[in-house]
């Protein structure tokens, strides 16, 4: 997301501070923005089909060639083909995009939705990796890692006190499914160094955040991204909700940048009666491929919230936009991000590979959503931050649609192209004085940090309570709040939370749920005072009235 320039200085002081340190859970490898990029591709085709000769090809075979045989220098050809082929890709639309061997690894893994490795969430501190959360019935819980340990060799390696690259550790600590690693630790609560044997396993990395009830007849699912297990991952939440009597259900796709098309289309079918359509793509010789809901959806009749921001993109609006227009369910927020293009993937020799858009998206009245891109893909991006500048975030009025393409549902709502999918009911962003920055700081993985140095102190203070307990505990007082403000100022930030008080406490005792307990226990406190979810939940209480 892009910031207007006052925020984009704060976020820079915030991600800059004299004492930084950097947050690594090795369960999240993507950024948003990247998924944005690299969301709603279809499939992979076989690399020989592109291979055809043209003279094209053969100017630039012998240009590289040229320059590797005579140029006068040393140059690194992989570099040179690399921003070769980085510009050219530029040259036609922001999402066709290069991804190097590094990345593709990382990107791959995350969609596959598994990595083999040792089952551990940790953070830098100071010079030390530090175990925030040992993965429930992983390999480092099994082998007995606390939270709080320091994990100081990995069998030879030093990890301490080195300033290693992300990467470095990861690869320290995954190996092969089965192999063994031997990781000396230091346990601060005892006092001492331990030597810890861990077999290697399949991690998951969890694409649905939280299945829960918001109250007794309304669920929420909450789906980060759309990876390979998306779906089944969907499945068993919805299931746990409906045996546990539902009749509405919240979707959250808010900041979900995409993913597997199929994934999002899978979810959708679940809602949709047979038959009816979910999307359909248009290549450039004009084919079209639809996509038909089927009989077997499991949730037809109740009723349907889908949450979106400005960052939800790609397969999120094509899941929003089949609920929309075939008048299945509400969609609430703000307009979603605008991305309506489909990549397939071709893979190289080393690794790397190139996503290259291949077709257009439609939702089914009909509308593309992608916004666009004709004056290149720096003012592309740059209309997020428009968004902030023109008021569209803050004021429903603010929303260019004049101008778009209108189409109907078939039961004559007005649903609009052009540009992302506009909500049925406008969520603005608040615009107290201090809410900007605070935002951003809440996203910043600060809050995380603060948490983990407070537990790390004092890990005993929650000990034996069960959630409920926590929760009371930490509501009733403003300790944590105090000593945050506190720890900004110490760290060279000086914000004073004058009326996001409450706001920024939630997300502290948010944070500490997730470090104590789990994900979903996150979503157990964050969501108490969630704009959209109170907005939903006001219109299921008044449609019973």
């Amino acid at each position: 997301m892009l910031l207007e320039k006052s925020s984009q200085t704060k976020l820079f002081q915030i991600l800059h501070m004299k004492k930084s340190h950097i947050f690594f859970p090795i369960l999240i490898f993507g950024t948003l923005a990247f998924g944005i990029l690299l969301g709603g591709w279809l499939n992979f085709p076989g690399q020989n089909q592109f291979l055809t000769k043209n003279n094209s090809k053969n100017k630039l075979n012998k240009l590289f060639d040229f320059i590797d045989n005579e140029y006068v220098d040393k140059v690194n050809a992989d570099s040179i083909t690399n921003r070769a082929i980085d510009n050219i890709l530029a040259q036609l639309d922001p999402h066709s995009v290069y991804i190097p061997p590094s990345e593709q690894i990382q990107v791959a893994e995350s969609m596959r939705g598994e990595f083999v490795g040792i089952g551990v969430n940790f953070y830098m501190y100071k010079d030390s990796l530090a175990i925030i959360k040992t993965v429930e019935n992983g390999p480092s819980e099994k082998a007995g890692i606390q939270s709080g340990d320091r994990i100081l060799y990995a069998d030879k390696t030093k990890l301490f006190g080195r300033k290693l690259p992300t990467d470095s550790l990861f690869a320290k600590l995954k190996g092969k499914e089965g192999s063994e690693i031997l990781v000396t630790v230091y346990r601060k609560s005892e006092n001492k160094k331990l030597n810890i044997k861990i077999k290697r396993g399949v991690i998951p990395i969890k694409s649905v955040d939280a299945a829960l009830l918001l109250n007794p007849t309304t669920g929420y699912i909450k789906i980060n991204r759309f990876a390979e297990s998306t779906f089944e991952e969907f499945k068993t939440g919805l299931t746990k909700l409906r045996e546990k009597g539902i009749k509405s259900l919240v979707l959250d796709l808010r900041d979900n940048g995409g993913g597997y098309l199929e994934q999002a289309v899978a979810i959708a079918d679940e809602f949709l009666k047979d038959k009816q359509l979910i999307v359909f793509t248009k290549d450039k010789n004009g084919t079209t491929d639809k996509t038909i809901a089927t009989a077997a959806g499991s949730f037809e009749t109740g009723k349907i919230f889908v949450l979106i921001n400005e960052n939800s993109a790609s397969a999120s609006e094509i899941l929003a936009g089949a609920i929309q227009d075939n008048d299945r369910g509400t969609i609430v927020g703000r307009r979603s991000f605008g991305k309506g293009l489909v990549q397939r993937e071709m893979n190289f020799d080393d690794g790397s590979a190139v996503r290259l858009t291949v077709s257009r998206y439609y939702t089914p009245t009909g509308r593309s959503i992608q916004k666009p891109y004709s004056k290149g893909n720096e003012d592309y991006l740059k209309e997020a931050e428009s968004r902030y500048t023109t008021g569209e975030l803050y004021h429903k009025d603010s929303i260019k649609t004049p101008n778009s393409p209108k189409f109907k549902t078939a039961k004559g709502k007005i649903v609009y192209g052009g540009g992302g999918i506009v909500p049925d009911v406008f969520v603005p962003l608040a615009l107290e004085e201090d809410k900007d920055h605070t935002d951003y700081l809440l996203q910043s993985g600060i809050p995380g940090q603060f948490v983990f140095e407070q537990l790390d102190h004092n890990r005993n203070a929650f000990k034996g309570l069960t959630f409920n307990q926590f929760a009371a505990k930490i509501n009733a007082t403003d300790v944590y709040f105090n000593s945050f403000q506190k720890y900004l100022f110490e760290n060279g930030l000086d914000i004073k939370f004058n009326k996001s008080k409450s706001l920024v406490k939630r997300y502290i005792n948010a944070e500490f749920a997730r470090q104590l307990f789990g994900e979903e226990y996150y979503y157990q406190i964050s969501l108490k005072e969630d704009t959209m979810i109170k907005t939903v939940l006001g219109k299921i209480s008044n449609s019973k009235n």
